[in-house]
């Protein structure tokens, strides 16, 4: 596996923000909710790489457990009985969540990892819409269509998407893969 996919896996994987102002995404308390629109607004103004891996951890942990117990249940019977092989193993058991639980932005990720991790990039790329309409600051959604355009050979599309994910996290690994972008912001 390259290390664009493992990459991809990783950051699709991670849990999705609130955007202030929007309906409260599905599986979200008001207090994940207000969690959230703290640490994106922290990610956002990280000044160094280590904090905001920390930020987007904590991040993460909210997207993969929500507060509805069945609905966690069963994200994290996908994110463990996966194995080595992880979301793309994991198909059926996500289409299924998906279905049970359609406003779940978590849930149109996991699947559009799975379908990255399997070569379908055009499915990936509806999913991560689907992820993106439900959760507008998803970094690891936008960091992922980055690196599915950038295998495409859409440069110019890769990097508008990576160049949105980085508004939001602006420590991504995959700003690498874009050295016309720069090192991160320097901020105090």
């Amino acid at each position: 596996m390259s290390i664009h996919r493992l990459v991809f896996a990783a950051l699709l994987l991670a849990p999705a923000p609130i955007t202030p102002g929007l309906a409260q995404p599905y599986g979200q308390s008001q207090a994940q909710s207000a969690q959230l629109d703290r640490l994106f607004s922290q990610l956002s103004a990280s000044t160094d790489a280590q904090a905001a891996r920390g930020i987007a951890n904590d991040i993460w942990q909210i997207w993969i457990q929500p507060d509805d117990p069945v609905l966690a249940a069963r994200v994290a019977e996908i994110m463990t009985t996966g194995g080595f092989a992880g979301p793309a193993s994991q198909l059926p058991l996500i289409d299924r969540l998906i279905a049970d639980y359609p406003d779940y932005a978590e849930g149109w990720n996991m699947r559009a990892t799975a379908h990255f991790l399997n070569g379908a990039y055009e499915k990936s790329l509806a999913d991560i819409v689907e992820t993106l309409t439900r959760e507008p600051r998803h970094f690891g959604a936008l960091s992922g269509r980055a690196l599915i355009y950038q295998a495409q050979g859409k440069r110019e599309l890769a990097l508008e998407a990576i160049t949105e994910a980085l508004d939001i996290h602006p420590f991504l690994a995959e700003r690498a893969l874009f050295p016309e972008l720069g090192p991160p912001p320097i901020r105090s």
